[in-house]
């Protein structure tokens, strides 16, 4: 998968390539679609959820440029794969999750492969979690209306954030990077989530 997929797809990062080496998907993917968890897709894990495509989640990783010592903020948990390769190369990752049945399935999914260092919360996930703010970098893993100002004002100076912004059906992949009080905003092209519920993503 990280062969053909990932790294002949463009993503150069080592420690990125690793993670996702590393990390075992077919563990947060449930049957009878574990089966498929290494093609290059993304699949139902249910409550109307999905785990994104391999390729996309590396793609989003990369943007985010972590170091060890940063602290990330994920809002959308799903099934905690994604939370799963953020951890593999960050201290500490705090993920939010609207659904409490899907929170708990993350909780499990990351104890089951050994992983310590994510904290899944539920709640509304475009207020973010000032607690344990700021970030050094904040990915929305579902499709935003428009970039959350909380999730602006919690990202530390010199943070990323990346979010798939646009309409229910169809959203482009920004990064932010916020510096000197000023953000710089990149396109890196058109991508497919499931909408982000909430105060400040779609009603419903």
């Amino acid at each position: 998968m990280v062969e053909s997929q990932i790294a002949a797809r463009g993503i150069r990062d080592p420690r990125v390539l690793f993670a996702m080496k590393e990390v075992p998907r077919h563990l947060f993917v449930p049957p009878p679609y574990d089966k498929s968890a290494y093609e290059d897709s993304p699949l139902p894990i249910g409550n109307g959820q999905t785990i994104s495509q391999p390729y996309i989640v590396a793609e989003m990783t990369e943007l985010l440029a972590l170091q060890p010592a940063d602290s990330v903020l994920e809002i959308g948990t799903g099934c905690g794969y994604q939370a799963a390769i953020l951890a593999a190369l960050v201290r500490k990752v705090t993920t939010i999750e609207r659904i409490p049945e899907v929170a708990v399935l993350a909780r499990a999914n990351l104890a089951t492969v050994g992983i310590s260092n994510v904290e899944v919360m539920v709640g509304d996930g475009t207020l973010g979690y000032p607690q344990n703010a700021p970030y050094n970098g904040i990915i929305i893993t579902a499709a935003t209306p428009s970039v959350p100002q909380p999730l602006v004002e919690q990202l530390a100076d010199g943070g990323r954030f990346v979010a798939p912004v646009g309409g229910r059906d169809f959203q482009e992949l920004i990064r932010l990077r916020k510096k000197g009080g000023s953000i710089a905003e990149e396109h890196h092209g058109g991508v497919r989530f499931v909408p982000l519920i909430g105060e400040r993503g779609w009603s419903g």
